[in-house]
């Protein structure tokens, strides 16, 4: 296996975008070659094969959608709040509109999972690692509410992602700011 790190994560990237565009079927080492605008044999030479592809796929997509960190101290400075909470997931949205390909990406990897038990089982470790990650983050940074709220507004935002990303249309009349300060105020109520 090849060890050049800037061109592994470079086909990973036309592999979000293939994977994105069209689907797990599309998916193919040749496909990737293509996007990537390498010679054909090239991705063969990073990835062992499909199913490896694919876990790899599941860690950059997680690197890609990660916050910056410069962006999420300044957010950071102001106090725990209704309204930060309510700020960090209209980012979220934010993130996911700039970097649909990953998200994409990512429910095409979920239900490649229903398909490839290897699979499910390396998506729902990264998934657990990534929710218990960000219920803790939640907690630590002295936000409000629990464990069990920050469930339900990881639940009801990946709810607002998934319509977002797949059918953009239906939520517009209800407007993402709206739909956030509504979930925050219902789930996080005023003391």
């Amino acid at each position: 296996m090849r060890q050049n790190p800037a061109r592994r994560t470079a086909l990973l990237d036309a592999a979000i975008e293939v994977l994105a565009r069209d689907g797990s079927r599309g998916l193919t080492l040749r496909s990737v070659d293509k996007e990537a605008g390498v010679p054909t044999g090239t991705t063969t030479n990073y990835f062992a094969n499909r199913a490896e592809l694919l876990r790899q796929i599941m860690a950059r997509t997680h690197e890609r959608l990660t916050p910056d960190p410069v962006e999420m101290a300044e957010t950071m400075k102001a106090a725990p709040s209704r309204e930060l909470t309510a700020t960090l997931l209209r980012q979220l949205v934010e993130r996911m509109r700039g970097d649909r390909s990953s998200h994409l990406a990512m429910l095409e990897l979920r239900l490649e999972a229903t398909r490839r038990p290897e699979l499910q089982e390396d998506l729902t470790a990264t998934f657990a690692d990534m929710l218990k990650s960000n219920i803790d983050w939640h907690l630590e940074a002295g936000l409000p509410g629990d464990r069990a709220t920050v469930l339900q507004l990881y639940l009801a935002m990946l709810g607002v992602i998934v319509d977002d990303l797949t059918v953009p249309g239906l939520l517009q009349p209800y407007g993402i700011d709206k739909i956030v300060d509504d979930l925050v105020d219902r789930s996080l109520p005023e003391s």
